[in-house]
C-alpha cells in the first residue's frame, strides 16, 4: 500500500494526514442524533480498531484527541491496533485546562497535564478554550502561557497550541512562545473561522511552525472531494491535515482522494449511487 507523505515536527515524524477523533467520539457537529449514533457503533472499541488498521495501512499513524483515557473504548481499540500492526500510534491531545491565574487552577492544570503524558501523549497542544483565555489583544501577548508550556515540557510532551483565534499563532510566534505546531481551523466554507478563508490562509503560510488544520470538510458540509482537495492544495508542505471518519471504507476513500490531490492527479473512485443517474456522471466509471 502506497504510504501517505510525512512531514516533520519538532524532530517527530507525522503523516501530513492525522486521524481525527470527531466520528469516533460523537462530535458530529450536526446534532444529537447523529452524535449518539457515532457513540453507538464505537462504544465498541473493535469498531475504532477497524478504522485505526485502515488509516495504519497508509502510514497514517497519529491521531488526535481531547484525551486518551486507558479505559476508553477509543484508546482500547487503538491498543488493538497497535498489537495487530507492532507498531506505534503517536498521540496528539488537546486538553482543556484551567488557566485559572490561581493555585488551585494551577493545580487543576498540572494534574491534568501529567495524566495525559501518563496516557501516552507525544503531543500535547492546549484547547482553544483555554489558550485563547490568555489573549491580551492590546498588548499582542498571551499572558501565563510560558507556565503551561514549561509545565508540558517538564512532563515530557511537546507543547502547541489549538488556535481558533487567529490571533493565537500570531501572537505566539511574534513573542516566540515555545511552541512547536498550531491546530488551526480550515475549510473552503469558512465553517466555524472567526475571519475569511483568504485570511486564514495567510495566516498558516506565514506560521513559524507546521500547522495541523481540522475541519476540511466543515463538518461534512461539504463532501470529502471538494474539502480535502481544497485543503491540501492551498497549505504548505510542512502542514496537516486531520481527517475523521465513522467507517474503515470512509478511511480509504479519503485517502484516495488526499493523495490524488498531492500527485495531481484525478482520485479513482466508485461512483454515487443515485436512482436517476445522468449520463455525464455515469461516464465516470
Amino acid at each position: 500500500m502506497k504510504q501517505f507523505p510525512r512531514t516533520e515536527v519538532a524532530g517527530i515524524s507525522l503523516p501530513r494526514m492525522l486521524m481525527g477523533t470527531n466520528w469516533l467520539l460523537g462530535y458530529s457537529h450536526t446534532g444529537p442524533a447523529a452524535d449518539n449514533m457515532i457513540k453507538a457503533r464505537h462504544s465498541d472499541p473493535r469498531n475504532v480498531a477497524a478504522v485505526a488498521d485502515a488509516y495504519m495501512e497508509y502510514g497514517i499513524d497519529a491521531m488526535m484527541a481531547p484525551e486518551f483515557s486507558p479505559d476508553g473504548p477509543l484508546e482500547q481499540g487503538l491498543r488493538m491496533t497497535e498489537e495487530k500492526t507492532g507498531k506505534r500510534i503517536i498521540r496528539i491531545v488537546t486538553p482543556a485546562l484551567n488557566v485559572d491565574d490561581t493555585p488551585e487552577g494551577r493545580a487543576e492544570a498540572e494534574k491534568l497535564v501529567e495524566k495525559s503524558a501518563k496516557d501516552g501523549a507525544t503531543f500535547c497542544l492546549i484547547h482553544h478554550m483555554a489558550c485563547e483565555q490568555l489573549i491580551n489583544k492590546n498588548r499582542q501577548t498571551m499572558d501565563r502561557l510560558p507556565d503551561y508550556l514549561d509545565m508540558i515540557r517538564q512532563h515530557g510532551m511537546i507543547p502547541g497550541l489549538s488556535a481558533h483565534m487567529p490571533e493565537v499563532v500570531q501572537y505566539s510566534d511574534m513573542n516566540e512562545y515555545d511552541v512547536q505546531t498550531y491546530i488551526q481551523i480550515y475549510n473552503c466554507l469558512g465553517f466555524l473561522m472567526q475571519i475569511e478563508v483568504e485570511g486564514v490562509n495567510s495566516i498558516i503560510w506565514n506560521a513559524k511552525k507546521p500547522v495541523m488544520t481540522i475541519k476540511s470538510m466543515a463538518a461534512g458540509r461539504c463532501t470529502p472531494f471538494v474539502g480535502l482537495t481544497f485543503s491540501y492544495s492551498t497549505i504548505r508542505d510542512c502542514d496537516m491535515v486531520t481527517l475523521g471518519a465513522f467507517t474503515p471504507e470512509e478511511v480509504h476513500e479519503d485517502v484516495e482522494i488526499a493523495m490524488a490531490t498531492l500527485e495531481h492527479r484525478h482520485p479513482l473512485l466508485g461512483r454515487r449511487s443515485s436512482p436517476a443517474m445522468s449520463s455525464i456522471l455515469a461516464a465516470r466509471e
